[in-house]
């Protein structure tokens, strides 16, 4: 009797996401935090509620909030911190964070067969970070407001956002120091936070392994 129970609370549990009447509550069945409740200072701007992004379309419906996981929304808040310490007045700016996979499938369709599908995890082989709460896109703005400069559009799929070649690119006068220098500094409160960054994106940032997500975490499907 009490596997039967337990599979019951199973299933229903399981259900609860499909139930949901928008994309936020969906995200918070998955047992996903806003952003803001842990980490209040940071500003929120989904790139992908809104179709000036790089695939041209607005993939999120109703999803106006960013979540992430309770393990990397405790990390996100450490690098706020950190952040405010080096520099009072500045705060992380996400403009990406869970994302459903129904979104990656879109978002994986526009890039198929092109040049960018590097930079876009195949939903067939399970997605990647984003799926399970575990990675964010993320920038930072100054006390006043302005996004600092790191060379690129957060979202630039080319080889300008890779942080693996800074070295090389300021030497071609591809970046200036100012640039990278900013780029280092949101790698500094990140990886405080224990996030790591990515090596072709300078605005991403994952808190754990895909194999690690996998293997404890759950795929957020809808």
């Amino acid at each position: 009797m009490k596997q039967l129970i337990a599979a019951l609370l199973t299933t229903l549990l399981a259900t609860l996401p499909l139930l949901a009447r928008n994309d936020n509550d969906r995200m918070e069945a998955f047992g996903l935090v806003d952003v803001t409740t842990a980490a209040p200072d940071v500003i929120v701007s989904l790139m992908y509620a809104r179709a000036d992004n790089f695939t041209g379309v607005k993939l999120y419906n109703t999803l106006t909030r960013a979540y992430l996981h309770p393990v990397a929304a405790k990390s996100l808040a450490a690098a706020q911190a950190e952040l405010s310490r080096l520099h009072p007045g500045y705060r992380l700016k996400i403009y990406d964070a869970s994302r459903p996979m129904s979104a990656q499938r879109l978002m994986y369709k526009v890039v198929q067969g092109t040049s960018k599908a590097r930079y876009v995890s195949n939903p067939r082989n399970g997605g990647g970070l984003h799926n399970y709460g575990m990675a964010v896109d993320l920038t930072i703005v100054d006390a006043g407001g302005s996004e600092l400069d790191m060379g690129t559009p957060v979202d630039h799929l080319g080889p300008e956002a890779h942080t693996d070649t800074e070295a090389s690119m300021l030497r071609r006068g591809i970046l200036t120091k100012t640039q990278i220098d900013n780029r280092r500094l949101l790698r500094q409160v990140m990886v405080h936070g224990g996030f790591k960054p990515l090596g072709s994106e300078w605005w991403h940032f994952n808190r754990c392994t895909r194999a690690y997500a996998r293997r404890h975490y759950n795929l957020i499907d809808f």
